[in-house]
C-alpha cells in the first residue's frame, strides 16, 4: 500500500514537473519568437501609454530627411505632421484614429526613449517629456517623389528595390491623401469609393498581365530541355475549342523564337506554350514564387492567388499562361519576383527600416540583409533576364534602350472587363543589369493605352541615375 501511494505521489510530481517544464519552455519561446509581435501588434493598448511620458519619434528617409515629427506647442500640445504631405501618405501611414502603415508596425520604437540617461533623469525631474527613438527607413525620398510626379492624377503603384540587399526605396500608392489632415477628413476618406486608404502595392489585386509570361516561360525552361530551340509562327490569332486569343492590338509577330516571343509579349505564342504544359508542374512552380503563400512583409498585404487546379480547360490554361485567367497578384509582390531575377534567383528579404536611432541620432538597432529564399536557380534567372533584356533592346519597353544605364523588364497589358479597350498597364525591371541597382514593379490602373507603366519607370530610373 505504501509503494501504491509513492508511485501516486511520483506521477503527479512528474505531471507538475512537466507542466512546470512546459510553461518555462513556452515563456522561453514567447520572449525570443513572439514577443516582439505582441510589442508591435496595433490591438496592443498599453504601449500607447508610453505617449505619457515620450514624444513620438521622427521618421526619417534613408539619408536622414524627416518624413514624420512631432511638433510640441508652448501649452504641451503635440501635432504629428508630414512635411512630403500625400507622397508617402500609405507606407508611413497615419495615427489617428487608430494606426496605420510604419506609423503602426514601428509604434513601439517611436514611442521609446533610449536619450542619454542623465538628459531622461534630469526630464524626470522637471517633469517633461522624453524625446522618442527615431526610426530611419530605407526609403529614398528622391525616388518617391520621381514616382510620384511620374504618376501624376493616375491610379496605380510603384515599389523599387535595392535586389542585393532588400532594402525598399519606393512604395507609392495612388490615389493618396494626406496625413497631416487625416484626422479631420476621416469621414470622408471611408466615404471614399476610390478604396483611398487601401495601399494599392501590397494590398491591391490585380491580373498580371503580360509580367506573368517571365513566370510561364521560367515553367517552359524546367519542362523542355529544348526551349532554346523553341519557334513558332504567329499569325496574330489562336483558336482553342471555339475560343479564340488574339495578340495585343491585332499584331501579327510572324515566326518568333522564345527570345522574341518575351520580346515582343506575343499572346498566341505564350497559349501555344501554355496548353503544353502539366498543370500540376506550373502550380508548384508559381508556389515556388510565392503564388497562394505568405509573403515577407511587414505591412498588411493580400496573398496573391494562382490559377485554377487540375483538370481546367486548355483555353483557360492558355489565358493563365498570358497573365489572364483568375491569377491575381499586387505590385509588391511582382517587384520581389523581379528582385530575385535580379538578384541570380535568390529573394533578400525586404525590409523597410534600415536602423532605429535616439532623437540625437546615436545607433540603438540596425537591420542587417539576409537571404529570404532561394525562387529559382542562378542559371534560370540569368536566362530570365536575358530575355527580358530583349524587351528592352528591341521589344514592347524599347524606350528605355540607350541610356546611360543598362535596363531589362517585361511589359504588361492586363485586361479589366470584357471590354477589349479597358486595360491595366504593367512594368517590371531592373536597372545596371549585369549588377543590378534597382528592381522595380509600376501599375497603372485603366491606362486604357493611355498610359504607359514602363515610361513610369524610366523617370524613377532617370532620376536614380
Amino acid at each position: 500500500e505504501k509503494r501504491a501511494r509513492n508511485k501516486e505521489f511520483a506521477r503527479v510530481t512528474y505531471i507538475f514537473v512537466a507542466l512546470f517544464l512546459g510553461m518555462m519552455g513556452y515563456i522561453a519561446y514567447f520572449q525570443a519568437a513572439r514577443s516582439e509581435e505582441f510589442i508591435q501588434s496595433p490591438y496592443n493598448a498599453r504601449k500607447d501609454s508610453y505617449a505619457d511620458r515620450v514624444v513620438r519619434g521622427d521618421i526619417l528617409d534613408g539619408q536622414g530627411r524627416v518624413l514624420a515629427r512631432t511638433q510640441v506647442s508652448e501649452d504641451g500640445t503635440e501635432t504629428r505632421e508630414y512635411p512630403y504631405g500625400n507622397m508617402f501618405a500609405h507606407v508611413l501611414g497615419y495615427c489617428d484614429h487608430g494606426k496605420s502603415g510604419l506609423e503602426s508596425v514601428e509604434n513601439f520604437n517611436l514611442l521609446t526613449s533610449n536619450a542619454f540617461f542623465l538628459e531622461k533623469l534630469k526630464n524626470e525631474f522637471q517633469g517633461q517629456k522624453h524625446k522618442g527613438d527615431s526610426v530611419v527607413t530605407t526609403l529614398n525620398l528622391d525616388l518617391q517623389q520621381a514616382a510620384y510626379d511620374a504618376m501624376g492624377s493616375r491610379k496605380g503603384a510603384v515599389v523599387v528595390m535595392e535586389p542585393s540587399t532588400g532594402k525598399i526605396l519606393t512604395m507609392l500608392s495612388k490615389p493618396d491623401f494626406d496625413p497631416n489632415t487625416a484626422a479631420a477628413d476621416w469621414e470622408a476618406l471611408n466615404a471614399d469609393d476610390t478604396g483611398v486608404l487601401l495601399n494599392r502595392a501590397t494590398q491591391g489585386q490585380y491580373a498580371p498581365g503580360s509580367t506573368f509570361k517571365m513566370i510561364t516561360t521560367l515553367e517552359f525552361m524546367r519542362e523542355d530541355p529544348g526551349y532554346i530551340d523553341y519557334s513558332y509562327d504567329c499569325s496574330g490569332a489562336i483558336e482553342e475549342n471555339g475560343s479564340t486569343i488574339h495578340c495585343y492590338g491585332g499584331k501579327v509577330h510572324g515566326h518568333v523564337s522564345l527570345t522574341d516571343s518575351v520580346a515582343y509579349s506575343c499572346n498566341t505564342s505564350f497559349c501555344n506554350i501554355g496548353r503544353s504544359l502539366d498543370t500540376a508542374s506550373f502550380k508548384n512552380t508559381a508556389r515556388e514564387l510565392l503564388f497562394d503563400s505568405k509573403l515577407p512583409s511587414v505591412l498588411p498585404y493580400s496573398k496573391s492567388k494562382c490559377f485554377p487546379n487540375e483538370g481546367v480547360g486548355s483555353v483557360e490554361k492558355m489565358a493563365t499562361a498570358m497573365g489572364q485567367g483568375k491569377t491575381q497578384v499586387s505590385p509588391y509582390h511582382m517587384a520581389l519576383i523581379a528582385s530575385a531575377v535580379a538578384n541570380g534567383g535568390t529573394l533578400m528579404r525586404p525590409y523597410l527600416v534600415d536602423s532605429i536611432t535616439n532623437y540625437s541620432g546615436q545607433e540603438v538597432e540596425k537591420n542587417l540583409p539576409k537571404e529570404y529564399k532561394n525562387l529559382m536557380t542562378a542559371e534560370e534567372a540569368a536566362q530570365l533576364k536575358q530575355y527580358m533584356e530583349g524587351v528592352v533592346d528591341y521589344g514592347t519597353a524599347s524606350v528605355l534602350s540607350g541610356q546611360n544605364y543598362t535596363a531589362a523588364g517585361k511589359t504588361g497589358t492586363a485586361e479589366y472587363s470584357s471590354d477589349k479597350e479597358k486595360d491595366h498597364s504593367w512594368f517590371i525591371g531592373m536597372t545596371n543589369v549585369d549588377n543590378p541597382d534597382l528592381a522595380i514593379s509600376v501599375i497603372i490602373e485603366s491606362a486604357d493605352g493611355a498610359a504607359k507603366a514602363v515610361n513610369v519607370a524610366k523617370q524613377v530610373f532617370d532620376a536614380y541615375y
